[in-house]
């Protein structure tokens, strides 16, 4: 079996963690040609939300006031700069994403200040505790910017009826 060290995990946990940003990053600036549903925008943290499983794996808990903190640093100051900069559109009748420019560059400092805050924070708690507090900064933050987009495209639906 092949044994990594912390610094080694650190790194690949790091790596894996910027990959998959730039790949969100990706999806998300091709989303604007095909039009939106309420599915479409419903799902990404029904589909996150599975991940809660991983605090039923003890190295993965931790205590309470994290799970507050890290929810309340998603919802208050990463959610507010992607609700900001994700307009929605009315075109041909469909709603689309309106590609912002600003949008690509809050997803890339949202990164970089995440990867910052992460390679500082897991040089005093264990990786799992990290990855559980990044993922529920980032389910605190996706929830509230998907139901503010859910709230703007019932009003678009609405006006356009």
């Amino acid at each position: 079996m092949i044994h990594f060290g912390a610094l080694h995990l650190q790194a690949v946990s790091g790596i894996g963690m910027a990959a998959m940003a730039l790949l969100a990053i990706f999806v998300r600036a091709r989303a604007s040609r095909k039009p939106v549903s309420p599915a479409k925008i419903v799902m990404p943290p029904i589909g996150m939300s599975t991940g809660f499983l991983m605090f039923a794996v003890p190295a993965f808990r931790v205590p309470a006031l994290w799970v507050l903190l890290a929810l309340a640093v998603g919802l208050l100051l990463f959610s507010y700069p992607l609700i900001r900069s994700s307009k929605l559109e009315l075109r041909g009748g469909e709603v689309y994403v309106n590609q912002s420019k600003s949008f690509l560059f809050v997803l890339l400092g949202l990164l970089i200040l995440r990867l910052a805050l992460h390679s500082y924070i897991e040089q005093y708690i264990s990786i799992p505790q990290t990855g559980a507090l990044f993922f529920l900064l980032a389910f605190g933050m996706i929830v509230p910017w998907r139901a503010a987009m859910l709230l703007q495209y019932r009003r678009l639906r609405r006006t356009a009826a």
